[in-house]
């Protein structure tokens, strides 16, 4: 399925029901059994002696993920690589996903997910740190209602 478009997909998102968003929401205990790491095979020399570049193998967790949010969907376009507030978000220091909206939540997904198109782990780099486990509890929060999420607040443009 293709991206939602960024100018009109709020309205899409927030109508989907709690059994559109439970793929994703299935996941959360194998994110939580399991760390998802980065995956190198290849490197050294081939049989001719010339260099090997590395291949990245993927997680079948973060395959599945890929698959599922493609299926929802929730994949947003938008020119994520400009997007300085996202990035800030998710740059490794602390942040309440709770205090951005859903589509917003979306957003930082998509980003990550493009990301990983040119920097090979960054998705599998998301799972492995707990920022995409954070991203997923936030809106399954939201979602069932728990969470505390605003209109979007800054972030989400």
């Amino acid at each position: 399925m293709s991206a939602l478009d960024e100018r009109d997909c709020a309205a899409a998102i927030r109508a989907y029901t709690l059994e559109d968003w439970q793929p994703l929401f299935a996941l959360i205990p194998a994110i939580e059994a399991a760390m998802v790491s980065d995956a190198w095979d290849g490197g050294g020399a081939s049989q001719d002696d010339t260099p090997d570049l590395a291949m990245y193998t993927q997680e079948p967790l973060v395959s599945q993920f890929i698959t599922i949010v493609n299926d929802i969907p929730i994949m947003i376009g938008f020119d994520w690589a400009r997007w300085d507030a996202g990035r800030a978000m998710v740059a490794g220091g602390p942040f309440d996903y709770d205090s951005v909206d859903l589509v917003t939540k979306c957003k930082l997904i998509s980003a990550i997910v493009r990301n990983d198109r040119f920097c090979d782990g960054a998705l599998a780099s998301s799972f492995a740190s707990g920022i995409m486990y954070k991203i997923i509890r936030s809106i399954e929060d939201e979602v069932r209602g728990r969470g505390g999420a605003q209109p979007t607040r800054g972030g989400g443009g």
